[in-house]
């Protein structure tokens, strides 16, 4: 049986790379993002998989809602959503705006919440079992400069993926986060340039940023029914980037 899996953010970064892989592993896949995921259709596509765009603001419940109404009248079923979608605006605290961090909060924390009540919703009227994955970060470990507000939202998140993940256990609902580390999107060339890449990547643990691809790897086994047993799990892929560095090398 075909596995269906909403995907928030998967126009690009490692939404796309979410939606690839698991059209790769026989999924298929309704793409939600605020640009139309066209791209990310072709290449499922080209997989020989299937895929549903979905236009909307993941701050909206109401797109969360269309996406469920869609998948299910495209593919019959809904197995699991992946949140990945986020934003963020990094300057400092005493300057933020309080409607770029309000914004900051909505797409980010709130676009969790609306994505993950919509897709529960769907489960268990169909019974109960499914997966849930949010996109988390390194920023709920390390609290950033520079990026108050994105910090608060990812704390958020892993709150509400333990919460949930409780509630659902006896549904036989898996709720699950993937903390991703600094990783090479297009998300990141809003905020440094080609320069300050390379020289940040150059002092990570690993020498290199993470690629969406390693990323969604995690993201798929979660989804998997070799994680059948794995609920209010952090599977952290940041190359060791929040450990400390040894004192001695």
């Amino acid at each position: 049986m075909t596995k269906t899996f909403i995907i928030t953010g998967a126009a690009r970064g490692i939404g796309k790379a979410c939606a690839l892989e698991l059209a790769r592993r026989g999924g298929a896949v309704a793409a939600v993002d605020l640009a139309p995921s066209t791209e990310t259709a072709v290449e499922i596509g080209q997989l020989g998989g299937k895929c549903e765009i979905i236009e909307g603001d993941v701050a909206d419940p109401a797109t969360h809602e269309r996406a469920v109404a869609r998948a299910l009248e495209r593919f019959g079923r809904v197995d699991g959503v992946v949140a990945n979608a986020a934003w963020s605006h990094r300057c400092p605290f005493v300057e933020m705006p309080a409607e770029l961090a309000k914004k900051t909060v909505d797409v980010t924390m709130w676009g969790v919440f609306h994505a993950f009540q919509a897709v529960a919703r769907r489960l268990l009227e169909q019974g109960g079992g499914g997966s849930m994955v949010a996109i988390g970060s390194v920023h709920f470990a390390r609290p950033f400069a520079l990026s108050t507000a994105y910090n608060m939202a990812k704390a958020g998140v892993n709150h509400l993926v333990m919460t949930v993940a409780a509630e659902l256990a006896p549904h036989r609902v898996r709720v699950n986060i993937v903390e991703p580390g600094w990783t090479d999107t297009p998300g990141e060339r809003m905020h440094f340039t080609e320069e300050q890449i390379a020289a940040g990547a150059a002092e990570m643990p690993f020498g290199r940023l993470a690629q969406p691809e390693e990323i969604a790897k995690g993201v798929a086994w979660l989804c998997s029914e070799e994680a059948g047993y794995v609920s209010g799990a952090t599977l952290r892929i940041d190359g060791a980037l929040v450990l400390p560095r040894p004192i001695f090398s």
